[in-house]
């Protein structure tokens, strides 16, 4: 890889910014100043220094978002706010997208990353990856729905869903749920609930695949995922 290119990847600045840094003799590769930035350098194996600090080089990113309502899983809009614009612009560097997408009034776990590979193994409706969501629901869930999402639900348009695993958490007027389904159709959960005359009022995702909400991220925050996650979301 080019020099120049790894650290305008980086972040470090526009390919122009980033000449200007290596002309200045800013930057180091296993303790020579190279100043040329078509030097082919290998990040992995080769130390590169910038300014004084060693450059980590990493190709791929994994994020870990509490995404709020009234955002988007894009990556742009010309109107609305998206995750992406939560993101730092050191992060947006990397070209992260959402991995799936949560609705715009639907808040809870989604993960961000450039990782095409791992995207695609977790969205493929063959590898089953189950998704799991806290609800809030108008009226009182029993055991008869239960039963119903075990079974899987005709929808609005004909299409019977896969089994869901329904677990009551509190029954009442409101009545509190947890879901985990492993299909990701458009507005499943609230179009599940509306096949068996309920609506949903409150909608959160809490799981995907081995991965679980950090519960110590705000709403709008996200943090990187650390290796063992980011391992286990692979094992998936």
């Amino acid at each position: 890889m080019r020099l120049d290119k790894l650290l305008s990847n980086m972040g470090f600045g526009s390919r122009k910014e980033v000449k200007q840094l290596l002309k200045s003799g800013a930057v180091q590769v296993e303790g020579t100043v190279i100043k040329d930035g078509k030097t082919q350098v290998n990040p992995v194996e080769q130390t590169i220094f910038l300014l004084g600090e060693k450059v980590v080089y990493k190709e791929f990113i994994y994020l870990m978002m509490n995404k709020p309502q009234g955002v988007i899983s894009a990556t742009e809009d010309v109107q609305q706010e998206t995750v992406i614009d939560l993101l730092s612009e050191e992060d947006r560097h990397f070209a992260p997208f959402p991995v799936g997408r949560l609705d715009k009034d639907t808040e809870g776990l989604l993960l961000l990353t450039n990782d095409g590979q791992l995207s695609h193994a977790l969205l493929s409706p063959k590898k089953h990856v189950p998704k799991t969501y806290y609800a809030i629901i108008e009226g009182r869930v029993d055991e008869n729905d239960v039963s119903a999402f075990k079974e899987g639900v005709l929808l609005d348009d004909g299409y019977k869903t896969k089994p869901g695993d329904l677990t009551i958490l509190r029954s009442g007027e409101t009545s509190e749920i947890e879901l985990v389904i492993t299909e990701g159709k458009f507005h499943q959960v609230k179009r599940m609930f509306a096949a068996v005359g309920k609506k949903v009022r409150y909608l959160k995702r809490i799981k995907m695949g081995n991965l679980s909400l950090d519960e110590s991220l705000e709403l709008g925050e996200y943090r990187e995922l650390t290796e063992d996650e980011v391992e286990a979301l692979k094992e998936k």
